[in-house]
């Protein structure tokens, strides 16, 4: 080879090393259940063009996919469609129904790649996130934004009728107390939210506080809701519409009752965590945040979502997926994801930070969640989760709108639920020769 042709090829390869190796950049599809507009969905994007800016190994799309139930529903149609997504922020409970249906896969693998366990991955987030985030004592998700429900209750008219604010209702009965003073004929002592997913989170919150179990935490084909703890749960909710007149008739969304709580039409609300800050950024009068009143115990379910990864994706996008997960659930990134939305950050080494306990400092109600998280069990997860619990929540909403009596409507969501339910039952209970 000649000097001339020497010197070309000597700047050609310098100039592809300058360019970095675009050829080998791996792309992986997002899946994040929020409408496309929205402060969570900006702040998103730029989480993901943070990520994909500080290497080149990556490029991660984020697709914005509405609520849990859309987000499950759009990540398995493009999955069946041969193009699964390589990672999905999808709601917790979710995760043995797709783990039963094959859909999503075990990190296992990735945990073993790292030279570490399930056991030691977990050690620095939440205990009482680690039932929700394993199948089967595997590795299926990485909890990500976690909630717990919250009582949030307005401070000016809790002085207005002659309650503490610095004493909130700690039991039921303190609750009905307080509601019936705080209510007039324009203004509610009391709301929840009471659409689709809501309304069974909540139920399964006053039958855990109730004393009882709503669902096998260990089986997929078993859920309470004919039992004493949960009719007793459907009744306080049917006594609060049709005895004690605190509440509306009727189905309230999540968006009304939040909207009443600003308005002063509703003193005290009973939402997520996840509300914290829109509650926060928009409440013009003083309010405070507590626990969830109990009747035999303190006890909520946890809420929220985890990261999860799509079958059918190639090993180079394993890799590239999880490589992402792992940064998005570092204690940095999700102590700020914490602050920007409510949710609680489920690392423990989050509230290490000096940013956070800065937060902390100012914003006391953030706390309350954390303080919470000791009683707090795990959320709802059945075989087809999303139907069963909708067994439940059309029941309800029907006992709501004067249509049933409670203890009609925990009888038939439990017929409805088993019979959903039957095909994994009979599966599991088949003899093995």
């Amino acid at each position: 080879m000649n000097i001339v042709a020497r010197v070309g090829a000597t700047a050609l390869a310098l100039s592809l090393i300058a360019a970095g190796p675009v050829w080998a950049q791996t792309r992986i599809e997002f899946f994040f259940p929020v409408p496309v507009e929205g402060k969570l969905a900006r702040e998103m994007t730029r989480l993901v063009k943070l990520y994909n800016d500080s290497q080149k190994e990556v490029e991660v799309t984020a697709a914005y996919t509405g609520s849990y139930d859309d987000t499950k529903l759009k990540a398995q149609a493009a999955a069946k469609a041969g193009k699964p997504p390589s990672v999905v922020l999808m709601s917790a409970n979710f995760l043995v129904d797709l783990k039963l249906s094959g859909d999503i896969i075990s990190l296992a693998p990735e945990l073993k790649a790292d030279g570490t366990t399930r056991e030691e991955f977990l050690k620095d987030f939440w205990p009482a996130l680690h039932a929700n985030a394993t199948v089967d004592g595997e590795l299926y998700g990485v909890p990500f934004q976690n909630s717990t429900p919250l009582l949030y209750y307005n401070v000016d008219q809790f002085k207005e009728v002659g309650l503490d604010p610095n004493k909130p209702p700690r039991t039921w009965f303190e609750l009905v107390d307080a509601a019936k003073k705080l209510t007039k004929d324009d203004r509610y002592g009391f709301l929840m939210a009471e659409g689709y997913d809501y309304l069974g989170w909540l139920m399964e919150t006053f039958t855990l506080s109730n004393g009882g179990r709503y669902y096998n935490e260990d089986y997929g084909g078993e859920v309470y809701y004919d039992q004493p703890s949960t009719l007793g749960a459907a009744r306080f909710v049917e006594d609060l519409v049709f005895k004690h007149k605190v509440m509306p008739q009727g189905v309230t969304e999540a968006g009304g009752v939040s909207t009443a709580f600003f308005a002063g039409k509703a003193s005290m609300v009973l939402l997520s965590t996840g509300t914290l800050s829109f509650i926060r950024e928009n409440m013009k009068q003083a309010y405070n945040v507590a626990f969830v009143p109990m009747n035999v115990r303190n006890a909520v379910p946890i809420g929220g979502a985890s990261l999860v990864m799509f079958a059918g994706q190639s090993e180079e996008s394993k890799k590239a997926g999880w490589k992402f997960i792992k940064w998005l659930t570092t204690p940095q990134t999700l102590g700020g994801w914490s602050r920007f939305t409510g949710y609680f950050a489920p690392r423990r080494s989050s509230y290490d930070m000096p940013e956070m306990k800065e937060f902390l400092a100012k914003n006391p109600d953030a706390k309350v969640a954390l303080d919470q998280l000791p009683y707090a069990k795990p959320w709802f997860a059945t075989y087809q989760t999303v139907a069963v619990r909708k067994a439940l929540e059309d029941e309800i909403q029907a006992m709501l709108n004067g249509k049933k009596k409670a203890a009609d409507a925990v009888k038939d969501a439990q017929k409805k639920a088993d019979e959903l339910m039957r095909p994994y039952v009979e599966q599991t209970s088949l003899k093995v020769p």
